[in-house]
């Protein structure tokens, strides 16, 4: 059986209902190289990690030109800040569908303009969790990284009650298939290798 039929039947088991995002692999574009290998996946939702300021409106126009709904990672964009100023040019000029951050503010600053807004929480130790977990921010995912951290996962969802997406370490099938078990929604990876999923 395809892996992608044995993820719907175990998103329809768990009664899963998604929205904003597509269940799976969401792929990530780190090295410009992949674009053209992004575009042409199955995947409806892409993530921008790492891109120039000067580059990001045209790739997003282009990736919605092929229907793909675009999310950018605003800590990793090179040439902006990522504060208030920046955000508001990433959703109004460059038009992205959904912001990724480590910063609450820039998460909030997305929401009070209705895009989708991810909070990227890097679990490095149980008192980095603990203070990201209690955040007055309220954000629409919450991507754990690592991602291949099953126990984390599942105290973040349960903490928090916001739809867990995994992503960073991320190799192989199985891990994919872990995180997913696990109650991720999502999983992001920036390797092209996965994107077949």
């Amino acid at each position: 059986m395809e892996e992608s039929i044995l993820l719907e039947i175990k998103y329809q088991k768990w009664g899963v209902v998604l929205t904003h995002l597509e269940s799976g692999i969401i792929p990530a574009l780190r090295d410009i190289k992949h674009f053209e290998k992004m575009l042409k996946s199955k995947h409806e939702t892409v993530i921008f990690l790492e891109t120039r300021v000067s580059q990001l409106a045209d790739l997003v126009a282009y990736a919605k030109k092929h229907a793909k709904t675009v999310y950018v990672h605003a800590d990793l964009v090179q040439g902006l800040k990522s504060d208030d100023y920046g955000i508001e040019f990433l959703i109004r000029n460059v038009k992205a569908d959904g912001i990724i951050s480590t910063r609450t503010s820039a998460i909030s600053f997305a929401k009070k303009n209705n895009v989708t807004g991810i909070l990227r929480l890097f679990a490095l130790d149980s008192h980095a969790l603990d203070h990201n977990i209690t955040s007055r921010v309220k954000p629409d995912y919450i991507e754990v990284l690592p991602g291949v951290v099953p126990q984390v996962i599942t105290e973040v969802h349960e903490a928090t009650g916001v739809p867990i997406i995994a992503g960073g370490l991320i190799r192989t099938e199985q891990d994919v298939i872990q995180a997913l078990e696990t109650g991720a929604k999502a999983v992001t990876t920036s390797n092209p290798e996965l994107w077949r999923f």
